[in-house]
């Protein structure tokens, strides 16, 4: 009765991203169990013209389904956070957390495309075939790397606790 769920998350923050990053993963611990984090990778903002992004992601098990998961604990933090939702999708935020996939099911698949989203979930979930092109993650993710500024921010720590899934060994 008590069926778990694999929830992959995608992070980001570009207002106080050095402290809303971590804090927004230390939350999700409180509110359930964390098994994978990805590097925090710092990328130019999309869409908007503002200061750059932190975007991490990590893998979350719950027994919630996807919208029960947005209402009971990422809106919550999010607003504890202080993410403040404008019409403007792209503005500048504390933070903002999506769900990527649901039982490595695509719950959205313009996710797919952003250099920032698909990195640090590659990292976790190198295996996984993009849901467009069936290419492995991990390589979709190279190819995304050559196409955009990103780098990978090392000095940014999600919390002592943090865990890269044993499918996924960290290549420096």
């Amino acid at each position: 009765m008590n069926e778990t769920h694999r929830i992959y998350l995608s992070l980001g923050s570009n207002i106080g991203a050095e402290t809303h990053l971590p804090k927004a993963v230390e939350m999700l611990r409180e509110e359930g169990k964390v098994v994978s984090v990805s590097s925090v990778w710092e990328s130019e903002s999309v869409g908007f013209d503002g200061p750059n992004f932190l975007n991490a992601c990590i893998l979350f098990i719950t027994p919630l389904a996807p919208v029960e998961f947005k209402e009971k604990v990422i809106r919550p933090i999010e607003s504890k956070l202080g993410r403040v939702r404008s019409s403007e999708k792209n503005a500048p935020r504390t933070i903002d957390i999506d769900i990527v996939l649901y039982d490595e099911r695509p719950l959205n698949t313009d996710f797919w495309e952003y250099a920032f989203v698909v990195v640090p979930l590659a990292e976790i979930l190198p295996g996984f075939k993009h849901p467009a092109n069936s290419v492995g993650l991990a390589q979709f993710a190279e190819q995304l790397k050559g196409q955009v500024w990103m780098r990978k921010r090392e000095d940014v720590l999600l919390s002592p606790a943090d865990s890269r899934s044993a499918e996924a060994p960290r290549r420096g």
